[in-house]
């Protein structure tokens, strides 16, 4: 029998590392986005969008969310898609400035690497000999969990970025080819998972799963999180990234017929 948390927020397993990292975040996006600060302020929106990103990391990691996700494969699911897209997809719209946005190696925003790092960070721990080390080692389901988040920020921050080409590296239809070519191997592989008929997993019958279904549907319900929830993201950043290109077309030719007018 789980033990059931009357406080949500209270952490599984305390991590300072953790802690530390998410306080220490937040107090330089606070320096990078005060109102005093940019030349052009940061609107609030977007400084929410930040410390939403803060706390999502914070409950998919230290509370019982945690504990759940290696016992159910669609919880993982879960917890993965709050790593891998949620929460990095907020930080990328937030548009992090100063120290934040140092913190990604040059290397890693090459559009190339960056898309297949973002594949291969959530692809390669659902492979079932790794998940079968994972489940049973807690120091790499902690790694797991790192990777798949840091793996998703360099191509969440060129695809999201929103300056204009060429300040930004990739043009609106650059980033948009970029965004359909991660999808594809990402929603396969969900809706592989979710038509799936043979256990791919048995390592959970030795986790012990804390709800009476099948290990097969709990198997078929983590591809759905995968498929619905992944085309879902891919289709909301699409539409961001049109709307911004639209704006910024329209604003450029603003500003050509502003000048041809003088």
């Amino acid at each position: 029998m789980l033990r059931v948390y009357r406080v949500p927020f209270l952490p599984w397993q305390f991590s300072p590392t953790v802690v530390i990292a998410i306080v220490l975040a937040a107090l330089l996006y606070r320096r990078d986005s005060h109102p005093a600060r940019p030349a052009v302020p940061v609107p609030a929106a977007r400084r929410v969008a930040f410390y939403l990103a803060l706390l999502v990391i914070y409950c998919a990691v230290q509370t019982g969310w945690d504990y759940y996700a290696s016992h159910m494969i669609f919880v993982l699911q879960l917890q993965h898609f709050a790593l891998h897209d949620l929460a990095p997809v907020l930080i990328a719209w937030a548009s992090p400035r100063g120290a934040l946005a140092r913190c990604l190696p040059r290397a890693l925003l090459n559009p190339v690497v960056a898309a297949l790092t973002y594949v291969a960070a959530l692809l390669i721990w659902m492979w079932p000999p790794a998940t079968f080390d994972v489940m049973l080692s807690n120091g790499l389901y902690k790694m797991m969990s790192w990777t798949v988040f840091a793996g998703a920020l360099p191509f969440w921050s060129l695809v999201l970025d929103p300056r204009p080409h060429p300040r930004a590296r990739l043009t609106p239809g650059s980033r948009l080819v970029m965004l359909h070519l991660a999808m594809l191997p990402i929603v396969l592989t969900g809706a592989a998972l979710a038509l799936s008929e043979r256990n791919l997993y048995p390592v959970y019958a030795a986790c012990g799963r804390f709800l009476p279904i099948p290990a097969v549907a709990d198997q078929q319900l983590g591809g759905v999180v995968m498929w619905v929830l992944g085309a879902t993201i891919y289709a909301v950043t699409f539409f961001i990234v049109l709307g911004r290109n639209l704006e910024q077309e329209e604003a450029a030719f603003g500003g050509r017929r502003l000048a041809d007018q003088w």
